[in-house]
């Protein structure tokens, strides 16, 4: 598995890596959005999404970004490291992040919640070959497992369609392990399977898992 490409989705971890894509960044602390809808018993009202500049990740590299990614594999997330995942370690993939960011490479939006903790992330990474720059790869879509259950992954979801819709996309992919609640998740939000992959990339603890691949058509 291309190790830049994974994904977490609220309710279980997807998994999906790429080492291309992008667009314009924006700052999730000062141009979130309340994300429309929800229930307010669950404080999905509260969940405010936005973008994230590259000068903002770097800023959070080493603090809430950081703790969000060793949360994600702590509980099992196949993202790209094996754990323990160290803080340092990390961070430093963040600020790799950022200079994707800075160049428009990936995207990056940001949930929040009311008092503005971070609450999970993903990310649109463009396809850089010529041939392919009407696709993009949803990557790292982390939700943190105390925001479980708030509708955080699905909002992130909708956030990133809509901005790779934006910005003239027509096709989406991402991979997850096999069996995952996240194939929920993507399967109800309109995304389609395309098939499977055995042992293609392991777990944190090292042990070989299939990855499923999907993909969506955007309108």
């Amino acid at each position: 598995m291309d190790t830049d490409r994974d994904t977490t989705a609220s309710g279980g971890y997807a998994r999906t890596d790429t080492h291309t894509g992008g667009g314009n960044g924006g700052d999730a602390g000062t141009a979130g959005h309340t994300a429309p809808g929800g229930d307010a018993r669950t404080g999905e009202r509260d969940i405010r999404i936005g973008p994230l500049t590259g000068d903002r990740v770097r800023a959070e590299a080493g603090g809430a970004l950081s703790a969000l990614l060793r949360d994600a594999v702590h509980h099992g997330a196949s993202v790209g490291f094996l754990a323990p995942l160290e803080a340092a370690e990390a961070a430093a993939w963040w600020r790799r992040a950022a200079a994707e960011a800075d160049t428009g490479a990936r995207t990056i939006w940001a949930a929040r919640g009311a008092d503005g903790e971070l609450l999970g992330v993903v990310s649109l990474v463009r396809a850089a070959p010529s041939n392919q720059r009407h696709r993009g790869d949803v990557s790292k879509l982390l939700v943190h497992t105390s925001a479980r259950g708030r509708g955080v992954g699905r909002r992130l979801l909708a956030a990133v369609e809509a901005g790779a819709a934006e910005a003239g996309l027509t096709l989406l992919v991402l991979d997850t392990e096999t069996g995952s609640p996240a194939e929920g998740l993507y399967r109800s939000a309109g995304w389609t399977r395309a098939g499977t992959v055995p042992g293609y990339a392991t777990d944190p603890a090292g042990v070989p898992r299939a990855t499923a691949y999907y993909y969506k058509a955007l309108d």
